[in-house]
């Protein structure tokens, strides 16, 4: 029986009910200060051979800057791909709490896949695909089997950056869609700085996030932050909820010198995060046989069985060395320890009799210990009248994991007199798994600048190793591909702020099963293979940080498996394409305010199914704006609203046929205001409020339906949740 709990998380066959993984590039690198980089919009815009001043940027780096696809500090109106910059004080505007909340406003988003309710893993579609995240350049890695991943707590971060299309040039092992690249809150260059916030809510949200750092020597050569948060909240279903204690220390020695290193620490402990279940379609996108809808606070699960216990505990190093105003070198490092234990009680997607829901009990065990490593060297050529960024370098990943996975029977659930104490059976082990796994990349890419045309070229190399032993089937599993992957792309500059751009990029993807040839034999399934072809027009309104962007795109992805009926083996010859349209505007605090808009059209259609990728969505559309009163009475008061909108979602094959998540749009507002207006002795208090689906819509999320199987999911989508927050600065 395919498990609830792994859907969406690991990616086997398509057409099957095996559940899809979020799959692992290697590693997007934060901003590097680079010379050369660190330039104004304008002063780039005289050329590379100019003589106008440098000026660097001490701080946040803005939205129309990012590192993540060219690892340095590129402005976006130069950068031959899409690339979407969500900041540290947008998150803060919407009352961010979670990833999959961060990103509901980029366009090319499927978000939410498993509603409101499944919170405990990052959950969201770009370009149809599910896609990685990195943690400060290095790769985040999932699991083999999908229990013990990470989830970074957004406040502890600085800024996010979305990729879009593959990366593989840069990052290795990755997904057709994208990437994301998280930032976190690093030592900065101030004396001494901090704050405190504290967070209440719907559904008994309580938060206390702290932040300091500074000056740890008078001159500045070592300074210090130390970030940690508090929280928890029931969940929006009865008898669930989440709490999490995160601690962040870091350290950087050498102040502005060119010789810098920073340590950054972390530990987080997730003692419960909710439940991980769906209902059945029936009841929820549809009616129920009997009559009726499920209500959205219905919990299918049992209060005594539930649990879910994550221990993460990870150690970062970055070194830069700058040898002179044109070269420098980066090298960073991270080690995690994750450690997961889970059982819950999911329904069977069916009904056996009115108002009765079949169950089973499932559990696992899981522990990964994961290894990443990047480093390279960037550098300036002057060629004639070309100026060159020359960038050469090695990563290193290496996983060690195994796991325990058991189920049980479970007694059927009466909905309409629910009992959530009903004693479940003990888990009965099923599978015991150890996996080791490393990739070893090499890569380079040149930059080059002529006035305002831009051409970039990257080439990767990859060598992965993977060894899955399974000790209850005495299964004993091998894969060893290589794979070169490789970018090109050119954009022009017009001086009054236009950019067309066109692009190729490839990707390659290491895939879990066995291949059945036409001839009997059978080996192990070689990594799928991604391509894109975008095209675009970029323009920044020269001197401000506006900036529009529109891109059409074609992703093909190829050797995908496809499941042989009846058997456990796949096919090779599986195509997956996506093709779209998306449009984003971008006003990051210009004259009071900040605007962020999207719109995308997309097609996601699987040719082994003939349909649609499952879960993929349409497209989607949003607008978001906050406006910081300037003067008068009410100066400093900010006001925001947005709408958000996601087309149509396949959902997959169920009794009656495909399945089609409706449409859905919400509503989201926020303030914020600072109390220093009201009276000087407040300064540095702020008070800020933030609601999400202000009218609080009932809405169905997205759905895995396998009617094979006879097993049909939906997902509720997120009630109205409403909180406040009181923080103190200095």
């Amino acid at each position: 029986m395919s498990s609830p709990a792994m859907a969406g998380r690991q990616s086997v066959t398509h057409g099957s009910p095996a559940s899809q993984s979020k799959a692992s590039p290697g590693s997007a690198t934060r901003a590097a200060s680079m010379p050369g980089r660190n330039q104004t919009a304008a002063s780039r815009a005289t050329g590379p051979t100019s003589n106008a001043e440098m000026l660097t940027v001490r701080g946040q780096k803005g939205a129309t800057i990012a590192s993540s696809a060219t690892k340095s500090s590129t402005p976006l109106i130069e950068t031959a791909q899409s690339v979407t910059v969500v900041t540290r004080n947008e998150m803060d505007i919407r009352g961010v709490l979670t990833l999959n909340q961060a990103v509901r406003y980029a366009a090319g988003i499927t978000p939410d896949l498993r509603g409101g309710v499944g919170t405990r893993y990052d959950l969201f579609q770009l370009r149809g695909f599910t896609i990685p995240e990195f943690l400060d350049g290095l790769r985040l890695q999932d699991s083999p089997t999908g229990y013990a991943i990470a989830q970074i707590d957004t406040s502890r971060l600085d800024r996010l950056e979305i990729l879009k299309g593959p990366a593989s040039a840069l990052y290795g092992q990755s997904s057709p869609g994208g990437l994301v690249a998280l930032s976190s809150k690093l030592p900065t260059d101030r004396a001494s700085y901090g704050s405190v916030n504290a967070t209440g809510g719907m559904f008994d949200l309580y938060r206390v996030d702290a932040d300091m750092g500074g000056y740890a020597t008078r001159d500045g050569s070592i300074r210090y932050r130390l970030y940690g948060t508090i929280n928890g909240q029931h969940t929006q279903l009865v008898r669930t909820g989440s709490r999490r204690f995160s601690i962040s220390p870091s350290v950087t020695f050498g102040g502005n010198g060119p010789d810098t290193f920073t340590l950054l620490g972390n530990y987080q402990y997730d003692p419960e995060a909710g439940t991980y279940g769906g209902v059945p379609l029936e009841g929820s996108l549809k009616p129920a046989p009997f009559g009726g809808y499920l209500p959205r606070n219905f919990y299918d699960g049992d209060a005594r069985f539930e649990k879910f216990n994550r221990k993460h505990g990870g150690i970062t190093y970055i070194y830069n060395h700058r040898f002179n105003s044109d070269w420098n070198f980066s090298t960073r490092g991270r080690y995690d320890d994750i450690k997961t234990q889970y059982r819950s009680v999911y329904d069977a997607g069916y009904w056996d009799a009115d108002g009765m829901l079949p169950r089973y009990g499932f559990g696992t065990t899981e522990h990964t210990r994961n290894l990443a490593f990047d480093s390279n060297v960037h550098g300036k050529l002057r060629t004639g009248p070309l100026t060159h960024m020359i960038m050469a370098g090695f990563d290193y990943q290496q996983q060690w994991a195994n796991e325990t996975a058991g189920q049980s029977a479970a007694p059927d659930l009466n909905v309409f007199a629910p009992d959530y104490d009903m004693g479940i059976d003990p888990l009965e082990t099923y599978a015991r798994y150890k996996v080791n796994s490393h990739q070893i990349g090499v890569y380079g890419q040149d930059e080059i600048h002529w006035g305002g045309l831009v051409l970039t070229g990257s080439i990767r190399n990859d060598w992965f190793r993977s060894r899955q032993i399974e000790y209850y089937s005495a299964s004993n599993s091998k894969q060893s591909p290589s794979q070169i992957t490789w970018r090109a792309g050119g954009l022009y500059h017009f001086k009054f702020g236009l950019a067309p751009y066109i692009s190729y990029a490839t990707s390659f993807q290491p895939q879990t099963g066995v291949v059945l040839e036409t001839s009997g034999a059978t080996h192990q399934a070689n990594p799928s293979i991604g391509k894109q072809l975008e095209g675009g027009l970029k323009y920044q309104l020269p001197g401000t940080p506006i900036l529009l962007t529109a891109a059409g795109f074609h992703i093909e992805q190829t050797n995908v498996l496809v499941s042989i009926p009846n058997t456990i083996y796949n096919t090779q010859q599986g195509l997956v394409h996506s093709d779209g349209f998306e449009f984003e505007a971008h006003i990051d605090s210009w004259h009071n305010l900040m605007v962020e808009a999207a719109v995308s059209v997309q097609r996601v259609h699987d040719d082994s199914t003939g349909k649609p990728l499952i879960q993929s969505g349409r497209g989607n559309a949003s607008l978001f704006g906050f406006y910081t009163i300037p003067k008068g009475r009410f100066k400093s008061l900010g006001l925001g609203a947005g709408m958000r909108y996601s087309a149509s979602a396949y959902g997959g094959e169920a009794s009656y046929g495909s399945v089609k998540v409706p449409q859905y749009a919400l509503f989201d507002a926020s303030l914020r205001y600072d109390l220093a207006n009201v009276s000087k002795s407040l300064k540095g208090w702020t008070v800020g409020a933030s609601v999400r689906n202000l009218f609080d819509k009932n809405y169905v999320t997205n759905c895995l339906a396998y009617a094979s199987y006879g097993q049909e999911f939906c997902y509720y989508g997120e009630r109205r949740n409403a909180q406040g927050t009181i923080g103190f600065a200095w």
